[in-house]
């Protein structure tokens, strides 16, 4: 009897209780060059000849590398979901990342959000650097900017990282429930926060020093309330479930365990609608990359080594790394995605 394709899960991480957490409220502007003891490159602003002016993150990493492109996801920004990654990485491949749109100091359009706009946004921060082709690396919203970029620009994409996302979000009527109550909760934020316009979310941050609550404070305090709306209702309409299977690029899936902001499920349904993939097991919720980043850089670096060599055919035995504590509590909705 033949047997249906498995795919392969190369590696599972556990995480560790990390402690009780601190809120983090909006502050002064803070730009750090080491946090938490990681190096964050001090980013700067780039034009993007017809579309307006962003901000990026960049590590040159080794002389003629491949770069990997960081997308992040909803709520937070290149900084926020990134901070452990950009050294780990700069080892092997030149980094770059970018706020998106109504995020952080990203593009300012004046036109509703849309997932597509973000995917020619990171083309457009392609073409202002002379990077010709890329590996994508989404986590959560920026899973689907990634599968986009791949859709809308194939000839852009080497390979695909995808992290704590989904090809669809919103499928049955319960999770149209949470989407909707995610766009709510959300607006609400950006109301109290900033006036309607801006937005300054107090989020958890488990054993944070109070370096990096100032940090977290001034990477959201210029986000727009309204276009975190407008994502919430993009990610709500999104899928890919009738085009993902095409992608004939390397791919790596990294599922969080216990995520119910994108439940494991749908993120294993992901992996396992495009062949090949590779599968990485990360125990924790949807913010494992930001109160376990040692673990969360791990996993990230050896997806991205694993599409650079696109050796992701293989099988590897793999012997699951027990839970040791509880993890901590759910996230805010409005840094969720």
């Amino acid at each position: 009897m033949a047997l249906a394709p498995v795919t392969p899960i190369l590696r599972r991480f556990s995480t560790e209780d990390a402690g009780a957490p601190i809120t983090v409220a909006p502050g002064p502007e803070f730009d750090a060059q080491e946090l938490m003891g990681y190096r964050v490159p001090a980013g700067r602003t780039l034009d993007l000849p017809g579309r307006g002016t962003t901000f990026v993150r960049e590590l040159a990493g080794p002389p003629g590398a491949q770069t990997v492109m960081l997308l992040h996801g909803l709520g937070a920004t290149a900084a926020l979901n990134w901070f452990s990654v950009f050294e780990p990485l700069s080892r092997s491949f030149r980094v770059i990342a970018l706020d998106h749109r109504g995020h952080g100091r990203g593009l300012r359009s004046g036109q509703r959000f849309r997932l597509a706009d973000c995917a020619d946004d990171v083309a457009a921060v392609a073409d202002a650097l002379g990077v010709e082709r890329f590996i994508a690396a989404g986590y959560s919203m920026g899973g689907p900017i990634a599968q986009l970029i791949w859709w809308r620009h194939p000839e852009r994409v080497e390979g695909l990282v995808l992290g704590a996302t989904s090809r669809n979000f919103s499928g049955g009527m319960h999770e149209r429930v949470g989407f909707a109550a995610l766009r709510l909760v959300t607006a609400a934020a950006g109301v109290a926060g900033g006036r309607g316009r801006r937005v300054g979310i107090a989020t958890t941050v488990p054993k944070a020093p109070a370096g990096f609550a100032r940090f977290v404070a001034s990477e959201v305090a210029g986000t727009d309330a309204r276009a975190l709306l407008e994502a919430g209702d993009a990610l709500g309409r999104y899928s890919a479930h009738q085009w993902i299977g095409e992608a004939r690029v390397p791919v790596a899936v990294i599922v969080t365990t216990r995520d119910h902001i994108v439940p494991t499920r749908r993120q294993r349904k992901l992996a396992e609608s495009i062949p090949g993939a590779a599968v990485y097991e990360l125990e924790g919720d949807h913010l494992t990359c930001t109160y376990r980043p040692d673990k969360f850089a791990e996993v990230m670096s050896e997806a991205c080594e694993l599409v650079a060599t696109g050796s992701l055919l293989r099988r590897t035995l793999v012997v699951p790394m027990p839970a040791t504590a509880p993890l901590p509590p759910a996230v805010p909705a409005a840094m969720a995605a």
